[in-house]
């Protein structure tokens, strides 16, 4: 006798009106429509494709992808994301040469990290090799060895090339003149 409209749904959650329906009269119950798929997202938080690879994985290779990656488990290699976030979790450990937009490391790395934006390692993080970046974070507690290489993309006047290696100190090229 009553057709349920395919928009509209009972609500879940078995909840029970507080009295019980007389008989042969409609229940009245709010109608539970969903979101179109096409609902514009909130401005404040651009949604990002996020592709998780869990602990227990362990990649031997070239891994290469276009969309943000969260590393948990080991990886073996190269990793190419140049448009892309790269993330080591607490638990992932990599020796691999990374290509990224940027990087955040909570785990450990093994091997030379470049990012066009920017490298941040974070407390308990630890990467044992290069940095190419424009911009370094070292947190407080963070373990690193090796030389970081902060050329800017475009060069800024006067400055052609900032290096800071922390074997030999501080080097600083302006103009063809080393200081350290």
């Amino acid at each position: 006798m009553w057709k349920r409209d395919e928009g509209v749904r009972a609500p879940q959650g078995g909840t029970t009106p507080a009295t019980p329906p007389t008989a042969g009269a409609p229940v009245a119950q709010p109608p539970v429509v969903d979101a179109p798929a096409s609902a514009p997202r909130p401005l404040a938080q651009p949604m990002r494709d996020v592709v998780n690879i869990g602990k227990s994985v362990v990649i031997k290779g070239e891994l290469n992808g276009s969309e943000d990656l969260t590393i948990e488990g080991q990886v073996e290699g190269k990793i190419e994301l140049r448009q892309n976030v790269l993330t080591i979790g607490p638990n992932g450990k990599i020796k691999a040469a990374v290509f990224a937009k940027s990087v955040i490391v909570l785990g450990e790395v093994v091997g030379n990290v470049t990012a066009s934006e920017k490298v941040d390692i974070r407390d308990n993080g630890s990467v044992d090799g290069d940095l190419i970046s424009p911009r370094v974070a070292i947190a407080e507690g963070a373990h690193f060895r090796g030389s970081i290489d902060m050329q800017r993309q475009g060069g800024v006047h006067g400055v052609r090339d900032r290096r800071i290696d922390r074997r030999r100190g501080v080097v600083v090229e302006v103009d063809g003149h080393r200081f350290r």
